[in-house]
């Protein structure tokens, strides 16, 4: 049986507590350069950091290495980012499926190329998500199950070409079979009526973001 895992990047967390709440007993913790630290913040000890490791200084290093993490150093004039090396080695690994702890705050750039690496076909099959405790974004290639709370917002956006034959059943404004354009906000601010939504897609991608509600 395949273990999840979890990648923490080196990103603020809006709300520490909900981030911790998203880890499992038996998660395999892998970092992507300071993505360490906010693990350690959480109490959490990653099994492999990779990266540049730009973000963390030399007495850190040395300091895991002592506790036995496996480091994978690359240069830092490569052709991938810190979070893509990280989702690689989990892939390679056939973790399933895959939580990237953080990623929709700091640098609009990079919030977009994590979002991007997502979109590859082998991290939609390992069901590879965004999640900071408070909001998750993953890609619909076909079909997903949302679980939350009602009133929960979702927010359903195509991906680069038309999403075609778009349908859902448990949000308010329901889809039937219909098309959602690029270059259109339809797909914006649904809610949650119940603890799970199904969403469905015959054609194209869907970037599904949903934001959960606390109050």
């Amino acid at each position: 049986m395949s273990q999840r895992a979890v990648i923490f990047i080196n990103s603020p967390l809006p709300d520490p507590g909900a981030a911790r709440a998203c880890i499992q007993p038996g998660d395999v913790i892998i970092a992507a350069d300071g993505g360490a630290r906010v693990a350690l913040s959480l109490g959490l000890l990653p099994q492999a950091i990779l990266g540049d490791l730009d973000s963390l200084t030399e007495t850190e290093i040395r300091v895991f290495e002592d506790m036995g993490v496996h480091l994978l150093r690359y240069p830092p004039a490569k052709n991938e980012t810190d979070l893509e090396l990280a989702l690689s080695y989990a892939l390679r690994a056939g973790h399933f499926p895959i939580t990237i702890l953080g990623g929709h705050g700091g640098r609009f750039d990079q919030a977009l190329g994590n979002l991007a690496v997502l979109s590859a076909p082998e991290a939609i099959q390992a069901a590879a998500r965004l999640d900071d405790g408070l909001t998750e974004a993953f890609f619909i290639a076909s079909e997903a199950i949302l679980r939350g709370r009602p009133g929960d917002t979702v927010s359903l956006l195509p991906w680069g070409v038309p999403a075609e034959g778009v349908e859902t059943d448990g949000l308010c404004y329901p889809l039937h079979g219909e098309t959602l354009f690029p270059h259109r906000s339809r797909g914006i601010s649904n809610e949650m009526l119940a603890h799970t939504a199904s969403i469905r897609v015959q054609r194209g991608l869907l970037l599904c973001i949903h934001q959960r509600r606390f109050t």
